[in-house]
Formats: C-alpha cells, structure tokens, sequence
C-alpha cells in the first residue's frame, strides 16, 4: 500500500483532442485527456489515473456585428488548450457558430412552454419563501402535484436559485420520488419534474445532484416506456382504420378513428417534449465519459434510434447531436449499424430546418470511416442528396469529407459520373480564392480522377487546360496530383497532354525536389504517347544530367527515385531514346540504384521494368546482356515475393534466352533447380548416406560418386561464371539468400501488363533424365565421369 508521505510529486499531463462546436449553444467544446501521475521520491510512478474532458469555451459577445478573426486570436491566445496552427479551424468554427440559427434564447435549444405544465392557464408565480408547501403538494392529488411541480420548475428556471435548491436534499429526494413513482400517469408532471433537474444538467458543478438521485437511469425508462406507449397507440389506431367492428356503421367508425386520431396527435405532441427535456438532460451529464459508458450497458444507442421517427424537428436534433457524440466510439458504432441507423437518418438529408441538417451531415461524416456504412449509404441512395449539398456554404465542408469517403472505394467512383458533382467540384476548384484550394475539395477531386469517365468528364472542354494553368500558376502539389491521376488514363484525355510536355519538363530539369516537382514528374511518367519525341526532350530539357543526378543512391528522396526511374520506363519505350539511355550510362545508374534499393519493392519493379523495354528493342538489346549484372539480377529476382518483379522478370529473361545461348543454358539450368529443388536435395542426401556407409573404404570411388548421384554436378562454377550473384556485392539476396517478408507487396502491379508475354521459359516440373536436358550438359557431365573413373 502507498504510504502518503511517499508521494513527493504530482505530475500532470494534458494530450489536446479535437475541436468542434457545442450542438445548442453559441460555444466552442475542446476535447482533452488528463493523465495525472503520483511520483514517488526517487520519481518513479506510484499511482496514475486518466480521464476524458472537455472544456466548453462559451462566445455569449457573438453577433453579427463581431470580428470573427480578431475573436478566433482572442480566444487561442487566452486558452491554453489550443495550438496556435490551430487558428484558422477556430475561425472557420466561430464563422458556422455566427451562420447557425438560434434554436432557442441564449443558444439554447427551447424547452420551456410559457407556462409549463401548469394547468388552466395559471400564471401564478413563484416564490423562493413558499418552497416547503410546494413540497407539500407532491404529496396530494395529480392536480396538486403537477401545480406543486411547476411552481419548483419555476425557481429552478432561475439560475440564482439553483444553489439553495441543491442544498435543499428533502425536496429534491421528494420530486426524485414521485417521478420515479408517478411518471407513467402524468405527461405534465414528468415533463415539469425532469426539466427540474434538466436545469441542474446545464452547469457541471450540479452533476452530482443527477447520479445522486440516479435522474440518468429513471429518464432512460421513461424515454423507454413513452416509445412503446406510442407503439400501444399507433396499433390502436390502425385497427380503429381497418374497421375492428365490422357490424358499425362505416362513418361512426370512421368518426370514432378520427377522434382517437386527434387524441393520439395531442399525446405525441406532449410526448415529445418530455423525450426532448430527457434527452437533453442525458446529454448534457454524458459529458463524463464514464457516465457515458453507463448509459450505453443500458442501450441509449437503441433508444436514440429508436426516436430517429418521431418529427418533432427540436427532438431529433437533440438525438441527432447526440448520437454523433456517440459515433466516434467503434462500440456504438457497430450499435448503430446492427439498428440500420444509416436508412433511418437518410430521410433527414432531406429536411429543411438547416440545424438538423447540419448536424444530420456530421452524423454521417462519422459512420462514413466504416466501409460497411458507406456502403449501405450508397445502397440508400444517399449520393445524389450529398451532391446536391456541396452548394451551400454551411454544410459544404462535411458534405465534402463524406463524399471524399465514400470515393475511396473503387465501385463507388464511377457512380460520381452519373450525378453533378464533377461539374460543381471543379467550379469549386477553379474559383478558389488564395493558392490553396480547400483540402477536403482536393482530396475529393484527385479520388474522382481516378476514374477513367470521370477523368473524361473533368477534361471537357476547357477543363485540362484551366487545371494546368491554375496548379503551374500557384505550384499546387495536389491539384498536380490530380492532373497525374488524369494522365493515367489511356485514350483522348491522354493526348491531350501534349501541349503541356515541354512546360512539365522545362520545370522538372530546373525545378527543386519539393512535391509539385515529384507530381510534374508523375505526370510525363503517365504519358506514354506514341507521337512524343523523347530523344528531343531529353536533349533540349538536359534531362539526362539531371536523371543521372537524380539516379545517384541517396541523392534526392526516395519517392523522387522512384518517379525518375518510372519516367525512364516509359521513356525507354521509344527505340531512339532507349538508345540515348544507354549510350549516356544510364543503365549502369541503374544498377547501382537496384543495389542499393534493392529492399524496396516499388523500385526494384520500377527498375526491373525499365530492363525489359530495354531489351524489347534489338538495338539496346546486346548493351544490356552485357551489362552481366543485369543477367544476374534478372536471375535472382525471378523467385521474389512480389508476384509483379517475378512476371517482368520471368518476361525479360525469355527475351535474353531468345536472343543469347549462353544465357540461354544458365538460364534454363537455373530454373532446372528451382523446379526441381526438392528432387535434388533427395539425390545429395540419397549421396550423404552412401558415403556414410562407408562403400568409399573399399578403395572404390563408390555411388556417392556416380552420375546420378553427385548433386554438385548444377553447381559447378563453369555452369554459373559471371552469372548468379552480383560482383558488386556478395550479400545480395539470391535464391537462397531471399528473407521471407523481406519487402512489402508492390502498389505498380499494372504498367507492364499492357505488353504480351514473349515466349513461355522452360520448366521441367519432374526429375527429368539429365541426358534428356541439354547437350551442353550432358557433355560437362561426361567429363566429370572421365575424370571420376567411371
């Protein structure tokens, strides 16, 4: 046990979460953890603890009449919590907080009726003196007691009175009663009792009253028991409309239905205002996340769902509001997906009060993380509604960064084609004001251009022309990377770059290493057109110094690297500039970027690519067999992990073997012991036991010795000279040197299916006769027999 005198320090430790607006007031809410740690003398941990808070910055000055940006400085510098970067969401939060229409007086949502729940019109008022017969009458007739409740709701309306009341445990304990006791008789009474302690909720300070006499649990059984009371009434009401009585004169049943109809209205009508009081209340204490918890072992997320079809507007934005503060715990989200809560909340995409609106969106914006939901958004047909949102100011910035999520999945993006939101992106893209374009826009847009039809829509007309011109005028890196996207696609949109090739290169060969130039070179790395003159390029650009440059091991980025050796790819397509590559001594910059990369997949394949258009033309063809390191990389990377290396690999040794007969048998042999790998390893031990057995005592050379049975006849170095392992480095990993896991899975798995597969490499799948396998092998093995005396 930890002795008090022990604890020397304490030490306090603040991890800042994110930033949003209170749902109902005029208010910013900042999420903290606070993480406290009891240090003992020598200043080792003895006790910790950690809690989830918040802090509510309330703006009560906000008009329209206010400087939004000097307030946003204002409020940054006076709160600690805060990070200075953090200034523009600040003011772009305070901005919505100034657009968003009051829902009630001083930011409140309006709970109050002008006389609540006071029957007959009284208008009495209360005093703080006669608090103790107010108390009496909980104790008489219903009547009494909803007039004894609303004179005690009256005090409590008033802030001032708040504190004497809380000290005051009888007549608290006393309404906790009869709520607990009498709230399924009177909707006036629960409705007056609840806003009561509703009053207590709104300040942090009085929480303790609501755990105390446990209000929390009772308004979720009263939220529980007015929505199965509605389910009571509505079955009521369709058997009144079918006619239950069939012996009745149609139009007194008819009569009878529409009085009970009015009736049932009348209820619901009272019922949402207690549901509303009680979910406001259990919002307001769920800012301790331990009490959050509470609620939701006892289903909160059902009955929130649960109220999603009521009407009342004021209700649903307060179970709205609430469950997007629920949502960003995976365990109520996967609540709400078992309750379909995504087809429930599609109808108020469509609502026309903006407040539920909005919040309605930023509900979505949190499920929209899970696929599982952005599916069942798709299903519902919530795409063409988002869409048609992106146009008001209000609501565009979620609305984007749901649409943003829902382009992430490939079936999705062509499903944009068919509804207006290309052509409002890129209005929204080109009138941007200031050189950035807003993140949530980009990200939305270089999603889409993903897309083949959607890429051929952004480029109609004008289209490519106004993007290239914006992105080269500010050095944008992201609307660069859309217009890379766009490239990507073969076809008219392809060819319609040709105009832009000599501006992309002039500023790639004098450009700095820095994002947009890492795009500019994505971009002539796309564009494989048959019509461009590389050779040309190369030469009135001087890009070949500056990709020899950029070849250099650890001489620009890696990402860099790598889009220089996918420009060499396409440009080595062109027979003329593969010659000029190699003439230059590109390739053997390449291979020494092959050695020094060779642990990453994206450019070992990248490289390797660039080997095979090499040798596809006759006249680069003999440079790079010669280049003997390139033979015997091929070789060994033929049995990577990557599916990807080993297909280009395999593809561009057959050319070699095609084209050279040395190469050709080493070739053929290695791949002899790779397919039959295991065959050979039963031979050399089948060796290892016969000279164990000692048949070499009798002064014989014995079978270990024989034909069949010398396993090292494949490993002879006349068969592998110059060939299967690097003269740069005798660590490079080759067929036995391949660590399992050693690289990751390559992202470019599509630029050299586009060519055909040249002719199929010889495999031999079984232990074939060594006779049968070459006539150059079976020559080498006769000498090895001569010379054993066999």
């Amino acid at each position: 046990m930890m002795q008090v005198e022990d604890a020397r320090y304490l030490k306090k430790k603040v991890k800042v979460g994110s930033l949003d607006v209170h749902p109902t007031e005029k208010a910013l809410v900042v999420n903290y953890e606070l993480e406290a740690t009891i240090l003992g003398q020598l200043g080792d941990a003895m006790l910790g603890d950690k809690k989830e808070c918040q802090k509510i910055i309330r703006l009560k000055s906000l008009d329209n009449n206010t400087d939004v940006a000097a307030l946003a400085r204002e409020v940054v510098d006076k709160c600690k919590l805060i990070h200075p970067s953090k200034l523009s969401e600040v003011q772009h939060l305070i901005s919505y907080l100034l657009s968003r229409k009051d829902s009630g007086k001083d930011g409140h949502i309006s709970l109050d009726h002008p006389n609540p729940g006071l029957p007959n019109g009284m208008t009495e008022p209360a005093n703080l003196n006669e608090l103790d017969s107010y108390m009496e009458m909980l104790y008489e007739d219903m009547a009494e007691k909803v007039k004894g409740a609303s004179f005690i709701l009256q005090l409590a309306r008033n802030p001032d009175y708040l504190e004497e009341l809380c000290q005051n445990e009888t007549v608290l304990g006393a309404l906790a009663r009869v709520l607990r006791e009498d709230w399924k008789k009177s909707l006036d009474l629960s409705y007056n009792i609840v806003y009561t302690f509703f009053c207590f909720s709104v300040f942090s300070n009085f929480h303790t009253v609501i755990s105390h006499f446990k209000i929390g649990s009772l308004c979720m059984d009263i939220i529980d028991g007015e929505l199965q009371r509605t389910d009571q009434y509505r079955d009521q009401l369709t058997k009144r409309k079918k006619g239950g009585d069939m012996t009745c004169d149609p139009a007194k049943l008819q009569q009878d239905y529409e009085r009970n109809l009015k009736k049932y209205q009348t209820v619901v009508e009272k019922q949402d205002q207690v549901l509303r009081v009680c979910t406001y209340l259990l919002l307001n204490i769920a800012e301790d996340v331990r009490v959050e918890e509470k609620m939701r072992r006892k289903n909160i997320v059902g009955l929130l769902v649960r109220m999603l079809e009521r009407d009342s507007p004021d209700l649903l934005l307060l179970v709205v509001s609430f469950l997007k503060k629920l949502s960003v715990y995976m365990e109520n989200k996967d609540d709400m997906a078992d309750l379909n809560i995504v087809e429930k909340v599609s109808r108020l995409v469509a609502t026309e009060n903006s407040d539920l609106l909005n919040v309605t969106v930023r509900l979505l914006l949190n499920l929209s993380f899970d696929a599982g939901m952005r599916g069942k958004m798709i299903k519902v047909g919530l795409l063409p509604k988002l869409v048609a949102l992106i146009g008001e100011e209000r609501h565009q910035q979620a609305v984007l960064a749901v649409l943003y999520h829902l382009s992430v999945d490939d079936k999705c993006k062509s499903m944009f084609t068919y509804t207006d939101c290309i052509p409002t992106v890129m209005k929204l893209v080109l009138n941007s004001e200031g050189p950035q374009v807003p993140l949530e826009l980009m990200a939305l847009a270089v999603n889409l251009a993903a897309n083949k039809r959607n890429a051929q829509l952004i480029c109609e007309g004008a289209g490519l022309k106004l993007l290239m011109k914006r992105a080269l005028k500010y050095r944008d890196p992201l609307l660069t990377k859309m217009i890379r996207n766009i490239a990507q696609h073969e076809g008219p949109t392809r060819a319609l770059f040709t105009e832009f090739v000599g501006e992309l290169c002039e500023l790639v060969s004098g450009g700095r290493g820095d994002e947009f130039i890492l795009e500019c070179v994505g971009v002539l790395g796309n564009l494989s057109l048959p019509d461009l003159d590389y050779c040309q390029l190369l030469s009135k650009y001087n890009l070949i110094d500056w990709i020899k440059e950029s070849l250099q091991p650890d001489a620009v980025e890696d990402d860099l690297a790598l889009e220089v050796v996918v420009l060499l790819g396409t440009i080595a397509g062109d027979q003329a500039a593969a010659e000029l590559i190699v003439e230059t001594g590109i390739l053997h910059s390449l291979v020494n970027l092959l050695n020094a990369k060779q642990e990453d997949d994206e450019v070992v394949l990248q490289i390797v690519y660039v080997f095979y258009q090499l040798t596809r033309h006759e006249a680069t063809r003999p440079e790079v067999i010669s280049t003997t390191e390139v033979p015997a990389y091929l070789i060994d990377l033929m049995h990577d992990k990557n599916t990807e290396i080993r297909r280009v690999c395999d593809t561009t040794l057959d050319i070699i073997g095609e084209n050279d007969e040395d190469w050709a048998i080493r070739i053929q042999c290695h791949k002899f012991r790779w397919y039959n790998s295991q065959w050979l390893d039963m031979v050399e031990e089948a060796e290892n036991i016969d000279t164990m057995g000692g048949e070499e005592m009798a002064g014989g050379e014995g079978l270990g010795h024989s034909y069949l049975h010398h396993s090292d006849v494949l490993d002879h170095q006349g068969l592998y000279s110059d060939g299967l392992s690097s003269p740069e480095s005798e660590e490079y990993p080759g067929i036995n040197g391949h660590t399992e896991g050693s690289r990751p899975s390559s992202n470019y798995t599509n630029r050299w299916l586009q060519y055909k597969r040249r002719s199929a490499s010889a495999k031999f799948m079984l232990p074939a006769p060594l006779d049968k396998f070459s006539a150059d092998l079976e020559q080498f093995a006769d000498e090895l027999l001569k010379k054993a005396g066999v």
